[in-house]
């Protein structure tokens, strides 16, 4: 029984240290543009079953309820919350955010995959494409022409360009959204990039605003959505499981030390 005792708090002290690895990674990108938090999602473990509920305890009675003895608990998964992230002002004409859902996307280098993020703090490369930071470019290919002046972004990811000398603003490309029918399943790989699996389903790209998709808004980007207050709370939470689990451990020590000595 104190052998089984240390087994479960054992598990109760990986799971929350598990949790508190999340909630330290939540914290850590409080600043990161587009970042979406991550909750962790606990699970029982299996149960010993020693009696069956309903089995027969006499010839004419049976037992009304069940001897089953847990295990232990483990991290299930993580869930990523996708709720909106707070849209701030910037001024910078190629920093977009979307208002609502869906996802950017980009070419990743090697093999031509596609990678889907909210953060569209997007540059200009030296050959006119539009960019992310690490030099990516989105997909489709926006091509800026040289000699512009001014690039305005309309809501449903129109590009378009006004160069020097000219009036008339010209279309140059459309910035697409991404939607998916379980973006909870999208896989993170760093970077601010997901990529599909098959728990997220094909991405579904089409214009913004249609179908579901959010609107693209320019000269904004969106913070991550971590609420400091709710992560602090977790971590103590986390913090006293944990120092409970670790009383469990000292607590059951001490009955096979006395077990011990008393045999």
């Amino acid at each position: 029984m104190p052998n089984s005792a240390l087994h479960v708090a054992r598990t109760g002290l990986e799971a929350q240290d598990a949790r508190m690895r999340v909630i330290a990674n939540n914290l850590a990108n409080i600043g990161t543009t587009g970042f979406k938090r991550d909750r962790a999602d606990f699970a029982a473990l299996a149960y010993q079953e020693q009696r069956v509920a309903g089995q027969q305890s006499t010839g004419q009675t049976a037992y009304a309820v069940g001897l089953n003895l847990g295990t232990g608990v483990q991290v299930q998964g993580t869930t990523r919350i996708e709720s909106q992230g707070t849209l701030n002002q910037t001024g910078n004409t190629l920093d977009v955010a979307l208002d609502g859902p869906g996802f950017f996307q980009v070419e990743l280098p090697g093999g031509g995959q596609t990678g889907y993020t909210r953060a569209g703090n997007f540059t200009r490369s030296a050959e006119g494409l539009l960019v992310t930071s690490q030099g990516y470019s989105v997909t489709p290919p926006i091509q800026i022409p040289a000699g512009t002046s001014s690039i305005a972004i309309a809501p449903d990811g129109t590009v378009s360009a006004t160069q020097q000398g000219q009036s008339a603003p010209i279309q140059v490309g459309q910035l697409q959204v991404a939607s998916f029918v379980n973006p909870a399943g999208l896989r993170a790989i760093g970077d601010n990039f997901l990529v599909e699996t098959a728990a997220s389903g094909a991405a579904d790209s089409g214009q913004a605003g249609q179908a579901g998709r959010g609107n693209i808004r320019q000269g904004m980007l969106e913070q991550s959505n971590v609420n400091v207050v709710e992560e602090l709370v977790e971590m103590i939470e986390a913090q006293r499981a944990y120092e409970i689990n670790s009383k469990m451990v000292s607590a059951v020590d001490e009955m096979l030390r006395n077990a011990n000595q008393t045999l």
